[in-house]
């Protein structure tokens, strides 16, 4: 067996300056590495308490259909926040048939609700201001006036009266408590339209 002399044994190993930078590169991995399993582990949890944030607190909802019109349109994109109690003129989110639909409250549970032939509401013997209404109408309607809200329910309406399908009819009827998704907090998409509902 050869013996290697200590000059050659020198002359075989790659310079200092080679090895530096392969350890630099190798450092610079583990720190990658490192940085990128941290970075998906943050977006991980992110989205995770967005999707927990949406579903339990501010569930977010396409609107679909032209009934609420002016005030929100087909397309467009609200946030809610989740709540049961209602009031006048709140727009609310609520079940029907495995759908979510949006209507205005009109009447709470108790209330006397009266609508006029032209369209005209009454609450509770007082005409109802409705400055998000463009055009009165009494709409698809076979409820019997004067009606007596439900305890725990919500009598609501679209805003275009003619078209919206609503608790006019006994189709839909009066909104139960325990089906209200929340109340429509603001309208964040289209970007140009954003605006907070009271």
């Amino acid at each position: 067996m050869k013996k290697h002399t200590e000059k050659e044994i020198m002359q075989e190993l790659p310079p200092v300056d080679a090895l530096q930078n392969e350890l630099k590169r190798e450092r610079y991995k583990r720190r990658f590495r490192k940085l990128l399993r941290s970075t998906v582990n943050a977006l991980i949890v992110v989205a995770a308490v967005a999707a927990l944030v949406a579903t339990l607190v501010l569930p977010v909802l396409q609107i679909a259909g032209t009934s609420m019109e002016p005030a929100l349109r087909d397309g467009d994109i609200v946030l809610l926040v989740k709540k049961k109690e209602m009031e006048t003129g709140d727009l609310c989110a609520f079940y029907y048939s495995n759908k979510i639909l949006v209507k205005r409250v009109i009447a709470t549970p108790g209330d006397y609700i009266w609508i006029e032939p032209d369209g005209t509401v009454f609450l509770n013997g007082e005409p109802l201001e409705e400055p998000y209404v463009t055009k009165k109408a009494l709409g698809e309607c076979d409820v019997t006036f004067p009606y007596q809200v439900p305890e725990n329910c919500y009598f609501v309406m679209g805003d275009q009266r003619e078209t919206s399908v609503d608790s006019r009819s006994s189709v839909i009827g009066c909104i139960p408590e325990d089906q209200i998704v929340g109340k429509i907090f603001c309208k964040f998409w289209p970007l140009s339209d954003f605006e907070f509902i009271d």
